[in-house]
């Protein structure tokens, strides 16, 4: 692959992404095929936006590749408490992404390809896509059984999927991604994937769970460097254009005017967790106070990410329903969300009454109210 980061392919892409609207059809037609030197899940989803957005594909097919340090995205539709282990993210620092197409929740490191056809709406076609993805694998490794299936995966032995596909589709332009294991860390993969939520009610789109297997379990000599190339070099044969990448940097604001606020925007708490679709969450926990176990029943409905209705349901000679119900005013419209959770229980406790019993039971509660989220 060459990987043309000179000034004058700079100027050219510059030239091309640009130009205004009007003056699109003036530019070459043809295939481009770009390459993101970010690692960032936010910066990468906000150049497909840009494109998107701003790139006329009248005459012009656009491939993006990209990968991206360990990140969780879920679906534009998706509840990402039904979708993954919230605190395990947390606990290991991998990021959560929400994107602006639909589809399930996939995991990205650094041993996983993303990649993103742009067209016009008119010439989309996923299955092609997949199509030429597949032909890419086979030429590069012509003994791998990997084929396309219905449901637009593609799977690997006719049983392990090794890429899921999703899309957007514009008024006029429409982009399909898809994502291509090679070397992905499957043990993070499985358990940050698998949400510990229990009684969790949503209309939200859920994930449908596969068996997933890496590129190179099966072939150890691959690399995500020989599969980027080539899938760049069978994109370009296919759309006859010269086999070439052109580099970008997504934070590139001469580039691409306005993407830092498109990152920004999808970095925020209103879009990862505020665009969920509402839900109900009905659990129960254990609390241990001393020698005695006491049953707890918790009943929520959340609605843009916030708490709607809180009912907790405890008996009233363990602790006073006025302090219950002060814990239940403080929670009712604020975010489903540990950080702001504990927040609030801390100005609680400031005012909770001087009693070494009822502070601890107290504590206790707010406590595993807080572990809920």
């Amino acid at each position: 692959m060459v990987l043309q980061s000179s000034l004058k392919s700079c100027l050219q892409l510059s030239c091309i992404l640009r130009t205004p609207k009007a003056g699109f059809r003036s530019t070459a037609s043809g295939g481009l095929i770009i390459q993101s030197v970010s690692d960032d899940v936010y910066q990468n989803l906000a150049v497909e936006d840009w494109i998107h957005d701003h790139m006329n594909l009248e005459n012009r097919q656009v491939l993006f590749l990209w990968r991206n340090s360990p990140a969780v995205v879920i679906g534009r539709h998706q509840n990402p408490w039904q979708e993954c282990n919230l605190r395990l993210l947390r606990q290991k620092n991998i990021k959560l992404a929400r994107r602006r197409s639909g589809g399930g929740t996939v995991y990205h490191d650094l041993g996983n390809i993303n990649l993103t056809f742009f067209t016009t709406r008119k010439k989309y076609e996923r299955m092609e896509n997949l199509k030429l993805v597949v032909k890419a694998l086979k030429a590069l490794r012509p003994q791998l059984d990997v084929h396309v299936t219905d449901r637009y995966d593609i799977l690997l032995d006719r049983q392990y999927k090794i890429s899921g596909t999703a899309a957007k589709l514009g008024r006029t332009t429409a982009y399909h991604h898809c994502t291509l294991l090679c070397n992905a860390d499957k043990l993070v993969l499985s358990s940050v994937l698998k949400s510990p939520y229990e009684g969790l009610k949503s209309n939200a789109t859920p994930s449908v769970p596969a068996s997933v297997k890496n590129l190179f379990e099966e072939d150890p000599s691959l690399t995500c460097e020989m599969l980027l190339d080539a899938i760049a070099e069978e994109y370009a044969t296919q759309h006859q254009i010269d086999h070439h990448v052109t580099l970008i940097n997504p934070a590139d604001e001469t580039l691409l005017p306005g993407i830092n606020n498109k990152t920004k925007e999808l970095q925020t708490w209103e879009w990862v967790y505020g665009k969920t679709p509402k839900f109900s969450l009905s659990t129960c926990f254990n609390m241990v106070y001393k020698d005695s176990v006491l049953d707890v029943k918790v009943d929520m409905d959340v609605k843009h990410g916030r708490i709607e209705v809180c009912n907790i349901d405890l008996p009233e000679q363990w602790l006073p329903p006025a302090l219950c119900s002060e814990l239940v005013k403080s929670l009712t419209g604020s975010k489903f969300c540990p950080r702001e959770t504990t927040t609030l229980v801390t100005t609680l406790l400031r005012v909770c009454p001087q009693d070494n019993e009822l502070y601890s039971k107290w504590n206790l509660l707010c406590e595993n109210m807080i572990m809920l989220m």
